[in-house]
């Protein structure tokens, strides 16, 4: 237990004096839990585990390392007690129609989506739709949305920043392969890569107000933002893993396009 306190400790470029700053626990008391001579409480593990920001998974192998129980759940999204959350988030999926809404799981695949996505997502390769469906990969794939996206460098890099950012905090192998993969397809477009270094993990200034998903459907020019909700209440890691991105219209354009049903002129 306390090589792996350390190692979350040292993943965080944290010295025990920062981490004594944040949990008010002594770098005393922490030396001798590192090192294995001072057996600390669950309570203790699960006030070190919040400090450190520790995903709910990782508090749970923590607390196991120190020879107790887990303190968080992790069940299925189908369990019945995870019912009236996902019924709740789902009414917030419709409730945002004829606008996209995608409810995703930490590793950004689909769990739900409105009816508004499939219009979206027409004339992507049947093999990026079959389940699980990651909408990164659907995204940035050549056989996905990435001929349609104006300028896939930008909106790639903007979604490999998220991964990386995820990646750092979870050091989840998930999350490693598929920012790997993700820079993969960025190799192949213009600006997903410059001579000196990997210019698609850059964060350049967008140039409005907001950064937006631009591409061409039914040769209409598209724009959207997007925003990003997650359950900050979660106490059960599948669930505080979920978060539920809905997509705007930035122009009339894009709105008319969305509020007409398919087949009918904008």
């Amino acid at each position: 237990m306390g090589a792996l306190l350390r190692t979350w400790r040292e993943r965080r470029r944290y010295s025990q004096q920062e981490l004594s700053d944040r949990s008010g626990v002594s770098t005393r008391h922490l030396s001798r839990v590192e090192t294995g001579k001072a057996r600390p409480t669950p309570e203790m593990l699960v006030h070190l585990s919040e400090n450190l920001d520790l995903p709910l998974r990782e508090r749970n192998r923590l607390l196991l390392a120190g020879g107790y129980a887990p303190r968080y759940r992790d069940r299925h999204l189908t369990d019945a007690s995870s019912a009236a959350v996902m019924d709740g988030l789902r009414a917030l999926l419709d409730a945002h129609r004829p606008y996209p809404a995608l409810l995703l799981d930490e590793y950004w695949d689909i769990v739900d989506a409105n009816a508004a996505v499939d219009r979206l997502l027409t004339g992507c390769a049947p093999a990026l739709l079959e389940p699980p469906v990651n909408v990164v990969r659907l995204a940035l794939h050549p056989d996905g949305l990435a001929g349609r996206i104006a300028d896939p460098a930008e909106w790639g890099g903007h979604l490999l920043r998220q991964i990386d950012h995820r990646a750092e905090r979870t050091h989840d192998a998930r999350h490693h392969a598929l920012a790997a993969e993700i820079a993969g397809y960025l190799e192949a477009v213009p600006g997903g890569r410059s001579g000196d270094g990997d210019a698609s993990r850059g964060a350049a200034a967008p140039a409005g107000p907001v950064l937006s998903l631009d591409l061409t459907l039914d040769g209409t020019p598209l724009r959207f933002f997007s925003t990003s909700a997650t359950l900050t209440t979660a106490t059960d890691a599948a669930l505080a893993g979920l978060h539920l991105e809905t997509f705007l219209p930035v122009d009339g354009t894009t709105r008319r396009w969305l509020e007409t049903p398919a087949g009918e002129g904008v």
